[in-house]
């Protein structure tokens, strides 16, 4: 078995009610125009309904089992006859720090957290410089990221606890998803480790996965101070993914800029 493949499905399974961010990005692509380009596109959650929809997207990722996953449902897609008259979906294998296109896009997008995933805030800052980098005049860079709560983060302490149980219609799995986080508050990194063990429904062998990540938080002031500096002009800070104003209890931190 390819342990790729695998978390790139579980990936997929873990994602599969998180949809409520789509509408904002063919909002945003309507409202821009152009082409869009998605880093770190993963398995095409975005990229692919966004093509599909009659837009030209160019999705980057650096791993290439998310990759083909991405390119196995474009392909569905398109034989499915889905696809509106215009679309168009390029797949380019690269890590975003290095990425030098040549085109200039209507709508750059890090979504779902992904900033923090990208290590320190001298790295986050590479990747708001990258984006603005690629992003034409006119056109919108988009960062979307959680804010936990003080309650989130005072179970980050080690302790496992038990997400979800899902079944995978692909392997006719039952999943069950369990994860375990550390937080430091000093550093504000977040180490977590997500568990999917998944069975017959019937019964039977059961088979683990592990994935592991660092995540390394920020705050909305620090974000807005990282795309100052990248020379991109902040247009809005929403709360959540109807852009609602920013503020006290809001969970999410969605930045929309452009160039200065």
């Amino acid at each position: 078995m390819n342990a790729g493949v695998d978390l790139a499905r579980l990936y997929d399974l873990d994602l599969a009610e998180d949809l409520d961010d789509l509408d904002l990005y063919r909002a945003l692509a309507a409202r821009s125009g152009g082409a869009v380009l998605e880093l770190a596109a993963g398995s095409g959650r975005l990229a692919v309904p966004l093509a599909c929809g009659g837009l030209e997207v160019v999705a980057v990722d650096n791993d290439p089992a998310m990759l083909e996953r991405a390119k196995s449902r474009w392909s569905a897609e398109r034989r499915a006859r889905r696809v509106h008259a215009g679309g168009r979906l390029e797949f380019v294998e690269a890590d975003l720090f290095g990425l030098a296109l040549e085109p200039r896009f209507g709508l750059v997008i890090l979504a779902l957290n992904t900033l923090f995933l990208l290590g320190d805030p001298g790295r986050q800052r590479v990747a708001l410089s990258v984006m603005a980098r690629h992003l034409r005049r006119g056109g919108l860079a988009v960062v979307d990221a959680w804010i936990p709560s003080t309650d989130d983060l005072a179970i980050y302490d080690g302790r496992l606890v038990l997400e979800w149980t899902r079944d995978d219609q692909e392997s006719g799995e039952r999943v069950v998803k369990l994860a375990s986080a550390s937080y430091d508050p000093p550093t504000r990194r977040l180490d977590l480790t997500s568990i999917f063990e998944s069975s017959p429904p019937e019964g039977g062998p059961l088979t683990r996965h592990l994935r592991r990540d660092v995540l390394h938080l920020t705050s909305a002031a620090e974000l807005v101070q990282a795309a100052t500096d990248a020379g991109l002009a902040i247009d809005q800070l929403g709360g959540d993914h109807e852009l609602s104003s920013f503020g006290p209890g809001s969970s999410r931190m969605v930045l929309v800029a452009g160039l200065v």
